[in-house]
């Protein structure tokens, strides 16, 4: 029997990611062991959630149509459903951005103290933030990361223009510093289209990185706890079609994802114990991917993702398929040991 016996899933967001978190939330709830927990399904977005499903021990999933949905109480996290309260003792966030992935939604839980799947919202806060992730992980030594510049919207942009220029190489990549699934991402070759791509990553957020492009190969690793040990799972090489992985590649087929990613024993131990010194430094929880460039001089850090994407398709439930884990017992790992 495990500590927990009603688990809500909360996905939908806030961001441009809402359709994505949909997808993975739905598939997680799906492979929630439903001999061992009642699963409820809340669709949550612009302060609005909803309870869209529900499967209780050993029963069939239970939709609500729109209009019917019963709302969740969030002075307490519960749910009132055919007149019976139902309180939940477990959250397994798949929010991807905001507030599921930048600590909003874990402070509210942390104050009502009801256990969650993800790291705390000061972790979540920090991951969240591509340049303070950075900035957190260069100073320990650990990993590389390539040279980068900041600019926050209402700078000078034709200063912060001509400081890219002269302190970065081209090609560089310029992304919000929040968000994910490549959202506002641009490749940009040379000075002249510097400033329209940080005009365009400022439609997603406030604040922007311009990161130094570096040749090599693309890779990610996740890891999560099991009894108190960090445990990674086979590491994935990410081959886009594209110029780099974004929301095309992703999402739409144009990849190849090679898992276990075909590099030597040495990379691929370097590659794992990177990642687990990455995760116990910010002291992580739950599923955390983490994605890295290894070239020629060695491997770079790109950032955390501490809400991955878990579809059927996405890269963590393919790492644990090639470790020959279930999903369900995966599952039930992550919620016994958040």
């Amino acid at each position: 029997m495990g500590k927990y016996g009603t688990i809500a899933v909360i996905y939908g967001s806030d961001s441009s990611e809402c359709e994505v978190s949909c997808r993975s939330g739905e598939f997680v709830a799906s492979r929630i062991d439903g001999n061992e927990y009642d699963v409820y399904e809340i669709y949550a977005r612009f302060g609005k959630w909803s309870l869209v499903a529900c499967r209780k021990r050993n029963s069939m999933r239970v939709t609500f149509p729109e209009g019917a949905q019963p709302q969740v109480d969030k002075t307490d996290f519960s749910v009132t459903l055919l007149g019976q309260k139902v309180r939940f003792d477990f959250a397994y966030i798949m929010q991807h951005g905001s507030p599921g992935e930048n600590g909003r939604l874990q402070g509210y839980l942390e104050m009502l103290g009801i256990p969650f799947s993800t790291c705390s919202s000061y972790v979540s806060t920090v991951a969240f933030d591509k340049f303070a992730c950075k900035a957190m992980v260069r100073g320990q030594g650990v990993v590389k990361c390539a040279p980068d510049a900041y600019v926050r919207e209402g700078m000078d942009l034709e200063a912060f223009c001509s400081k890219v220029e002269s302190t970065l190489r081209f090609p560089v990549f310029v992304k919000p510093t929040q968000g994910g699934s490549s959202f506002g991402v641009t490749r940009v070759t040379e000075a002249s289209g510097l400033m329209e791509a940080v005009k365009f990553a400022f439609s997603e957020g406030p604040t922007v990185l311009v990161e130094q492009g570096i040749s090599g190969r693309e890779l990610t690793c996740a890891a999560y706890l099991d009894a108190g040990s960090v445990r990674t799972l086979p590491p994935i090489e990410i081959v886009s079609e594209n110029e780099y992985f974004d929301y095309d590649a992703k999402y739409n087929g144009h990849s190849r994802e090679l898992c276990p990613a075909p590099i030597d024993g040495a990379d691929s131990a370097l590659l794992a114990d990177t990642t687990a010194a990455i995760y116990s430094l910010l002291g992580c929880k739950g599923v955390v991917r983490m994605d890295y460039i290894l070239a020629p001089d060695g491997l770079y850090f790109l950032e955390i993702n501490t809400i991955p994407g878990m579809t059927s398709a996405s890269l963590v439930p393919r790492m644990v398929r090639t470790a020959g884990l279930d999903m369900t017992s995966f599952l039930s790992t992550v919620i016994e040991n958040s």
